[in-house]
């Protein structure tokens, strides 16, 4: 009898598994990923949102925007610089990443190079001894939320190599190598284009600056015109096209080309490259400090969030240092309000007092792929997704109690599995409040006509490469929006 009870047990043990089995087979997979993809590098960027600039160096003192390259370095004395100054603005502002403009048009090196003396070594600041990019790096190690990034010139109106292709990229190479070598992780390397008139004909070297880049940290993030990895959004007003494609033709860019701002705006929803874009603008009309000028206002702050973090980028917020070397108190206490602003219209999302329902959703209900997944506060790897025959003309629905009162919509794309939605509208019981095309990594509509109340929500997706990945949405209210007195 124990024998036949032992054998019940065991078959009905072999049973149970191949159960439990065959529904682990019959589990949903993901869709497959649209091409071209992100990086693990280039996704932790984007999730940034906001990076700080800080303008500093020989043009702080003499009240000038470009260098001549004549500047003598003992104009160059910041008595009260204060680096952790600068990373406790950038950590409370809710910026992540501070990048340093090393060596600007002037040539002027904020680090002691062994390869010229028109750097710090010959000011009379800490009596030559003084280091600015060793300070910052000192400075966000001790913090331990802030990253470095570094913008080296390639336009320098100093050094007299400057013109001679061989010497000068031999130069500039050699500096590259001091900067990735001598001061830890370097996550984002800024170059760029800008040149004056009338300056000796001078041929960058950039693929092979790209490729010793990459050779000394491989996970550090390029910047300039043609990326590699994040590019120039095509203007210095930190604004997006109101249609953002991550993807574009790296064949199509090239550095310092004017003919293509337009398309480094807009992207390209046939690029081949994943390759999103950074808005960099300045906290003042100016991007060195300079005494006469003042902060933007906070209204002009939010605009500039709206359409750029809003619009798939992030922003490059410039704050340049003063001429004792901090942060001029006005300017803080602007990126105070912007930082109170951003979490007062974004902490309280409406939506998740709603019931949520879809026109389909990948593998049925517990599928895992269901609406309710876009409230769940992850952005990038848990999603709604409808049937794959229904890619065109899909939607998600939010019905609520009571009416809402909101004039912010937030929508936001699973971009590691590729950018996809190409068009899509915004109902408020049955009326269009808001539409746009792309989507990304974040969307926002604040609507034009100011907040709307309402029960029920819809988000149409008319149009989507493949079918549309929607990992999180948001209803909110912000109070500083007052589109009648505009």
């Amino acid at each position: 009898m124990a024998k036949l009870w032992c054998l019940l047990c065991t078959i009905t043990l072999l049973q149970l598994s191949k159960l439990v089995i065959s529904k682990r087979e019959l589990t949903t997979p993901p869709p497959l990923p649209v091409l071209p993809l992100p990086s693990f590098s280039q996704l932790k960027w984007q999730e940034r949102e906001l990076i700080m600039f800080l303008h500093f160096g020989v043009n702080t003192f003499t009240d000038s925007e470009w260098g001549t390259g004549h500047e003598n370095p003992a104009v160059f004395n910041p008595a009260g610089l204060n680096a952790n100054q600068w990373v406790n603005v950038a950590a409370e502002a809710g910026f992540s990443l501070v990048i340093l403009t090393a060596k600007h048009h002037d040539g002027f090196c904020l680090w002691p190079s062994k390869y010229t003396d028109h750097s710090v070594a010959s000011s009379p600041w800490k009596n030559g001894r003084g280091d600015v990019v060793q300070e910052l790096v000192k400075a966000a190690g001790a913090h331990g939320g802030v990253d470095v990034g570094l913008y080296l010139s390639p336009w320098d109106r100093h050094d007299r190599r400057y013109g001679h292709d061989l010497q000068y990229n031999e130069y500039y190479l050699a500096q590259l190598q001091e900067l990735l070598h001598k001061y830890g992780k370097v996550r984002e390397i800024w170059f760029d284009g800008a040149k004056g008139s009338n300056v000796p004909n001078m041929s960058y070297y950039f693929s092979e600056w790209f490729s010793m880049v990459k050779e000394l940290q491989s996970s550090i993030n390029i910047f300039s015109d043609a990326g590699p990895d994040v590019r120039w959004v095509g203007n210095e007003m930190g604004f997006a096209g109101s249609t953002c494609w991550s993807t574009i033709n790296k064949t199509s860019l090239s550095i310092g080309n004017g003919s293509i701002v337009n398309y480094l705006n807009a992207g390209d929803p046939k690029g081949t490259d994943w390759l999103p874009a950074e808005c960099d603008v300045s906290i003042r009309k100016g991007w060195f400090w300079h005494k006469s000028e003042s902060p933007k206002r906070l209204s002009m702050l939010l605009d500039i969030y709206y359409k750029s973090v809003g619009r798939n980028c992030v922003l490059l917020f410039n704050v340049p240092p003063n001429s004792t070397g901090l942060i001029s108190e006005n300017d803080v206490q602007r990126l105070r309000e912007f930082r109170a602003a951003i979490d007062t219209i974004f902490s309280t999302n409406l939506a998740e007092n709603c019931f949520v329902k879809a026109s389909s959703q990948r593998g049925g209900k517990g599928g895992g792929f269901g609406p309710e997944n876009v409230l769940d506060g992850d952005h990038l790897w848990t999603y709604w997704t409808p049937r794959d025959e229904d890619s065109e003309d899909s939607w998600i629905e939010f019905r609520c109690t009571d009416k809402l009162r909101f004039n912010v919509i937030r929508i936001q794309e699973a971009i590691g599995l590729g950018q996809r939605v190409k068009q899509h509208e915004v109902y408020v019981d049955g009326e269009k409040v808001a539409g746009g095309t792309t989507v990304g990594h974040k969307r926002l509509h604040r609507l034009e006509k100011g907040a709307v109340k309402g029960q029920i929500v819809r988000i149409k997706i008319l149009r989507s490469r493949s079918v549309p990945l929607i990992s999180s949405i948001g209803l909110h209210y912000d109070p500083f929006w007052h589109p009648e007195k505009i």
